[in-house]
């Protein structure tokens, strides 16, 4: 089977301006997905950017990986991901049996993650895979005024709640005939956990970047 990673990472993001190519721990964000996939290449053939950004283009070639070029009318503030990843799937016009969707804006995974989620994936049948985690929170909505309780009931201690789940973004396989029909869960989709410090860093602000290097700081990657 052929399986490529793809990594899309457009320009002009609004809440941090060029957020995929800043330093995070001295190191471009994105340089941080393609290392991790390069640590890889035993499950992966190749290894693509999607980007519209010609300095993140310059990074991914520096990088030893290849680069599609992305339109711009895939590159607004309201294009999908999907969208990306069919024109990258589109673009390479070869064979392609599973795709590996790494985002950016999630620098920090476990060494052995991919190998795992893979194996799952394989072994399962899955046509789809994301990462989750728990959740304890205990979460609400607010009507007329008032918070009503949505997973649990007042008083209830936590360790009692139903176990919930978030998607956490740190990675997902998916078929290629899901992205071609732009989709990127399938029906048999497998939910990986992943209970660990990194699962909770998304970077969209600068909080979310000093947040990062917390958590880096206090939990090397192992």
């Amino acid at each position: 089977m052929k399986t490529v990673v793809i990594i899309p990472a457009r320009a002009n993001s609004k809440r941090l301006p060029n957020k995929n190519r800043l330093l995070f721990s001295d190191v471009p964000l994105i340089t941080h997905s393609i290392n991790f996939a390069k640590a890889n290449l035993d499950i992966i053939s190749d290894i693509y950017v999607s980007t519209n950004d010609e300095k993140i283009k310059a990074l991914a070639l520096d990088s030893g990986v290849k680069v599609i070029d992305r339109p711009e009318e895939l590159s607004g503030d309201f294009s999908s991901t999907v969208s990306a990843l069919k024109h990258v799937v589109e673009s390479i016009n070869e064979t392609v049996d599973n795709i590996i969707l790494l985002q950016p804006t999630n620098p920090l995974r476990q060494k052995q993650l991919l190998k795992e989620a893979y194996t799952k994936y394989i072994e399962g049948d899955f046509d789809s895979l994301m990462t989750v985690s728990s959740s304890k929170q205990k979460l609400g909505k607010i009507k007329n005024n008032k918070f009503i309780p949505f997973n649990y009931k007042m008083g209830q201690r936590s360790q009692d709640m139903e176990p919930l789940f978030f998607e956490n973004g740190l990675l997902y396989i998916s078929k290629t005939n899901l992205i071609l029909n732009d989709a990127i869960l399938g029906s048999k989709n497998c939910p990986f956990i992943v209970n660990h410090p990194y699962a909770s860093v998304d970077i969209d602000t600068s909080e979310d970047l000093k947040y990062a290097q917390f958590i880096l700081d206090n939990y090397p990657n192992e």
